[in-house]
């Protein structure tokens, strides 16, 4: 991964655990930081760090499944794996349902827990390198123009510049220049290009030239 370093973050309140863990991913080449509970985590932890999340399920305050829930609350996408000796069937299902990578009971073994690991942090920089490529399309589609928004639209959805010309009432020269605008504002080589750009930032191309549904 490019930039900030990964850290894989473990969270647990047994302190012996805790430390034979960070240790033993240590060895395998891994960044670590350790949390005694969700809350230390919390204060400590950067909002746009990078990485991923070995959580113990039960702890004294808020419960691995709390922070979860917090983290996803606020828009948080760190891939997490939990850790517990008092874990069943139906937390793991919750879990995983709400994103976890993994459920691992303890004592846990190397390699399932190595696994686990690459696992999430492959996911999370899957995550960290859609979410910087939406930002950045975000960013181009801001700096449009309401004119060259409409024309972004039309053009996404199939329109000659003569049809999108007679929806927004000016001359077919005119569409044809903000084409060439939103081409180069976006960053696109074609029209298919604009379409994966209208996709990923979650417009929806319609008749309609105004691309309702951000």
């Amino acid at each position: 991964m490019s930039g900030e370093k990964a850290i894989v973050h473990v969270v647990d309140d047994d302190e012996s655990f805790r430390t034979a863990v960070t240790r033993l991913l240590q060895i395998a080449g891994y960044e670590t930081h350790g949390y005694a509970s969700a809350g230390d985590f919390l204060i400590a932890r950067p909002r746009d760090a990078r990485g991923c999340l070995l959580l113990d399920v039960n702890m004294p305050g808020p419960s691995g499944l709390d922070l979860q829930a917090a983290l996803f609350d606020h828009g948080i996408d760190l891939p997490i794996i939990f850790l517990t000796g008092h874990g069943d069937v139906p937390m793991s299902v919750r879990a995983m349902k709400a994103g976890a990578v993994d459920f691992l009971t303890k004592p846990v073994e190397r390699d399932p827990l190595l696994r686990a690991v690459r696992e999430a942090l492959a996911r999370g920089a899957a995550a960290h390198e859609s979410g910087t490529r939406r930002r950045s399309l975000q960013a181009r589609y801001d700096s449009l123009t309401p004119r060259e928004r409409e024309v972004f639209a039309g053009v996404c959805v199939g329109k000659r510049n003569k049809q999108i010309a007679a929806d927004i009432g000016v001359a077919e020269r005119t569409v044809k220049a903000h084409r060439a605008q939103v081409l180069m504002k976006m960053r696109a080589s074609n029209v298919a290009e604009l379409v994966r750009a209208a996709t990923d930032l979650g417009l929806r191309p319609s008749s309609d030239p105004d691309l309702p549904g951000r």
